[in-house]
């Protein structure tokens, strides 16, 4: 365990905390005199280099919101074919999830700085191809391969998650907090890159998204990999452990993964479906808002928490409080249709989120073999990925042929199918993972 700062340390007197953590507690009294501890995210980020490295790590990420969002409102509203636009987007989605696991791999091998630039230099390449193409008006076939090239885009947060896990290896409270942070980051990053992407496109001209999304990843991504001191060592190619595909419990976590996927992919679009259908189609975002900030809450406070029992444990209880939840979306739209009690629904469905995310990736962390971490974190967040992809197109044909009511019986089914899933597989729950 860290120990705690003594009377008179000026370890936590850097004022740069509150760019990149909630401060939980006063550090000092109004006269000066040391008052409180800090609390653990100050803890966490007093850190010799942590703050560097989150900060820059923050403004590569934050574009992981906005590209797809950017992609639609250009080639839609230059093309006039939303179809076409989805089609590019799920190609690019696709070749993600073909093409992110070998980049992760690569980056566990031969370093972050090594690997994370070249391949952030091609996908920047790609976004900019795209652009260009929509706006010389090129043939239909390029807006697919220039999207594809985008698949390169490392996981900038697993390689942020593999940092943390190397400083933090002897202190599994400290770890804890900081998965906390970093999921509560994604929150932050998905929730802001959509609206920021949606207004670029709207203010300026319909590439403006696309091109600041380039700005922030080219710049986040070199700021990162120059942060040298906090750089796992590379494992070369004759060191590292075996594929985590073939780790015990691995596979079952990334089929939950994929069904929580589906639970996110889907309660977005039945809630804009429901929101258009009761005539407050542009109150819809801020519905959705709601409900990443309530993750974002919780996430913060579930990082605070300290467990005296294995994560395997927690982990059926978290999905189970998740489909709980989630079922009062549902009660809230088909009894009363209102949209302010779906929003403090979603609301309090969203605070489940965060602490079953962060309980998955603390699993999926310690059954990585050493030497594949940020692979296997990114093979978690390539499921995620899928599950969207899956959870959309389930509550987009739901909405379409049944009701926006009875869409919300998709994303409760697939928080139910993760719940049996945790329950029944073996390795996930009842037994401890193979990194301690």
């Amino acid at each position: 365990m860290p120990q705690q700062p003594t009377r008179g340390t000026r370890l936590y007197t850097v004022t740069a905390d509150t760019l990149v953590a909630v401060d939980f507690g006063p550090r000092t009294d109004g006269a000066g005199t040391p008052g409180r501890p800090p609390g653990p995210y100050r803890r966490l980020l007093a850190r010799p280099g942590a703050r560097a490295f989150t900060l820059a790590n923050l403004v590569a990420r934050l574009p992981m919101g906005m590209f797809s969002v950017s992609a639609v409102v250009m080639i839609a509203g230059t093309r006039g074919s939303y179809a076409l636009a989805g089609a590019v987007t799920a190609t690019g989605l696709a070749a993600t999830a073909l093409v992110a696991p070998w980049t992760a791999r690569l980056v566990d091998r031969y370093g972050q700085a090594r690997i994370a630039v070249p391949a952030t230099l091609v996908a920047a390449l790609g976004s900019l191809a795209l652009l260009l193409c929509v706006r010389h008006d090129a043939p239909a076939w390029t807006l697919f391969a220039a999207y594809a090239a985008t698949a390169t885009t490392p996981n900038t947060g697993g390689m942020s998650r593999a940092r943390w896990a190397r400083l933090l290896k002897d202190d599994p409270d400290a770890l804890h907090t900081a998965n906390s942070f970093e999921q509560v980051a994604d929150e932050l990053c998905f929730m802001l890159g959509p609206v920021l992407a949606a207004f670029l496109c709207g203010t300026f001209f319909p590439e403006a998204g696309t091109l600041v999304g380039v700005v922030l990843l080219v710049t986040g991504v070199l700021a990162f990999a120059a942060q040298r001191s906090t750089e796992p060592p590379p494992r070369g190619r004759t060191t590292v452990g075996a594929p985590p595909l073939r780790a015990p419990g691995m596979l079952p976590l990334l089929a939950a993964c994929l069904a929580m996927g589906a639970v996110f992919g889907s309660t977005e679009v039945v809630t804009l479906a429901f929101a258009d259908a009761a005539g407050h189609r542009t109150a819809a975002g801020a519905v959705l808002a709601l409900q990443a900030a309530g993750s974002g809450a919780a996430g913060l406070l579930y990082g605070r928490l300290r467990f005296a029992g294995p994560a395997e444990d927690r982990y059926p209880w978290c999905i189970a409080a998740m489909t709980a939840l989630l079922t009062l979306p549902l009660l809230a739209a088909s009894l009363t249709g209102s949209l302010l009690l779906l929003s403090a629904a979603l609301l309090l469905a969203g605070m489940a989120t965060a602490p079953t995310m962060i309980t998955n990736m603390t699993l999926v962390q310690r059954r990585t073999p050493d030497g594949r971490l940020n692979e296997g974190m990114t093979l978690a967040v390539t499921a995620l990925l899928g599950g969207i992809a899956c959870g959309s197109a389930a509550g987009g044909w739901a909405v379409e042929r049944l009701t926006p009511t009875a869409g919300y019986g998709v994303p409760v089914t697939a928080a139910a199918l993760a719940l049996l899933i945790a329950l029944a597989a073996p390795g996930i729950s009842g037994g401890k993972g193979r990194r301690t």
